[in-house]
């Protein structure tokens, strides 16, 4: 019997929402109006906890449908795409991700602005397709 949590899991994506909604509003146009300090480090935050709102869906998935231990995040990824719930695509994004969220949080010396700034600006498209798959098997495994 699976005791997939899918309240929480859709509280997590209503978060991932309310914080993709909120950098989208405070987003610059441009580089130079990232570049005070505020917004930079808004935009991160946001990222950060987007990220991580990402990563906690794929704990309670794979808990839920008890898809195996996994023993670093990577391999929550990979099981959720053994188990056909994500593609190959997002599964090497979500890799991408972890990275990202790694280096926000443990080297903030080593960011570049742009790349976070390009990375806000460009890539919250691979957020909403995770958001479309997840959303997708919860949809057919009701």
């Amino acid at each position: 019997m699976l005791v997939l949590d899918r309240d929480r899991i859709l509280i997590k994506i209503d978060q991932l929402e309310r914080y993709l909604k909120e950098l989208r509003e405070i987003l610059p146009a441009d580089f130079t109006g990232y570049q005070k300090i505020e917004k930079r480090r808004a935009c991160e935050r946001l990222l950060q906890v987007s990220i991580e709102a990402v990563i906690d869906i794929c704990h309670l998935l794979v808990a839920g449908l008890r898809l195996g231990i996994a023993a670093e995040e990577d391999d929550l990824f990979e099981k959720l795409k053994e188990a056909g719930i994500i593609s190959l695509k997002t599964t090497e994004v979500l890799k991408e991700m972890k990275g990202f969220r790694n280096i926000l949080v443990h080297e903030y010396a080593r960011i570049d602005d742009k790349i976070v700034y390009e990375i806000a600006r460009t890539r919250l498209a691979d957020f909403e397709a995770f958001k479309q798959q997840i959303l997708q098997y919860l949809k057919e495994s009701i």
